[in-house]
């Protein structure tokens, strides 16, 4: 029998493939007719095309396989259209997950995000139980994440959805073609595009540690239950610094007031949506979700799962060379 893979082309489901083709699953991966398939050049998959929206092709897709791991989603913090992310995230999703029941698929592995889960009431650093709704929720793809995770858990409450979940924090590490967001951080600092930072955090995570996170998770997890797959917290200023030491260059020194910059970040929202823009430098919704540092603890994963991971000046590192190899960055080397 088969395991299929959504988001294989992306950057943490190419990961994932790998991980799952060195743990011998005969894979196939499911993709768009507009996919671009750098990702998949030289791996022993089988190519089946499908869509999300689109449950026919769903169910062909899932047509052989025993098992399903659900890596794709559409990771974007300005969306200009908010249909469409709610559609690919929160829609497709249960489209997935109803076509699986429908087709015997004996375990899933759901992958959510740390962007799901609550802030604390107290200090900085969150875990799956940490108390969350709807409304803490900032943006968009925040807000079509934590929708599809409720879709799967009320579907394994309902119907026995045979799933586990899995919430990485920000990956880091080779083939983010696009990048993602997280990615363009990593490139802009280390082309010293990024002259200030705003007092925030976030969880850095070697790509390579949550696919394997995934693995351990399919071979251990229990269903119905979610574990974070996350690195190391760090402060935005820390990360910058981690970069530039790596990079060889001084990291920015100036700390930036955050209230000052919405006026900006409204003006930004505005000419991305006259010129059609992809990825305004600067969003209100960046701001609000730097209000809160995304620090999380890993420890139910290590002590469940037995997960680990790498320090992320490794990650980071591992993606600045990717980053240089594959020509993204000119005239950077690291130290």
């Amino acid at each position: 029998m088969k395991t299929l893979i959504t988001g294989a082309t992306g950057f943490v489901g190419a990961a994932v493939l790998r991980e799952l083709l060195k743990k011998k699953h005969k894979a196939k991966a499911l993709v768009r007719k507009s996919s671009v398939l750098d990702n998949l050049k030289n791996l022993d998959v089988e190519i089946v095309y499908g869509d999300l929206k689109d449950r026919d092709s769903l169910k062909r897709c899932l047509k052989d396989c025993k098992y399903l791991f659900h890596v794709a989603a559409d990771y974007r913090l300005w969306v200009p259209k908010p249909k469409e992310i709610y559609e690919n995230n929160v829609t497709g999703t249960e489209n997935l997950m109803e076509e699986a029941l429908n087709s015997g698929i004996k375990k899933i592995i759901y992958t959510s995000s740390v962007a799901v889960l609550g802030k604390p009431i107290e200090g900085d650093i969150a875990d799956e139980k940490t108390p969350v709704n709807a409304d803490q929720m900032i943006g968009h793809y925040k807000k079509s994440k934590f929708l599809a995770e409720e879709k799967v858990k009320e579907l394994y409450k309902t119907k026995k959805l045979p799933v586990v979940i899995v919430n990485p924090a920000a990956p880091v590490g080779p083939r983010d073609i696009k990048p993602t967001p997280t990615g363009k951080m990593i490139l802009d600092a280390a082309m010293k595009k990024i002259p200030a930072y705003l007092d925030t955090g976030l969880n850095i995570v070697h790509v390579d540690d949550v696919a394997k996170g995934h693995l351990q998770a399919f071979n251990k997890g229990k269903f119905g239950d979610r574990y974070i797959l996350g690195g190391e917290n760090l402060t935005f200023k820390e990360i910058l610094e981690m970069i530039s030491n790596l990079c060889g260059h001084s990291p920015p020194k100036i700390r930036l007031p955050k209230k000052p910059l919405y006026p900006i970040a409204y003006l930004f929202e505005i000419f991305a949506r006259l010129f059609n823009l992809k990825n305004p430098m600067l969003t209100v919704d960046m701001i609000r979700m730097a209000e809160k540092k995304m620090f999380f603890s890993s420890e139910k994963a290590k002590k469940e799962l037995d997960y680990n991971y790498k320090s992320a000046k490794i990650a980071l590192k591992d993606a600045i060379q990717w980053f240089i190899d594959k020509g993204y960055c000119r005239n950077i080397h690291l130290v």
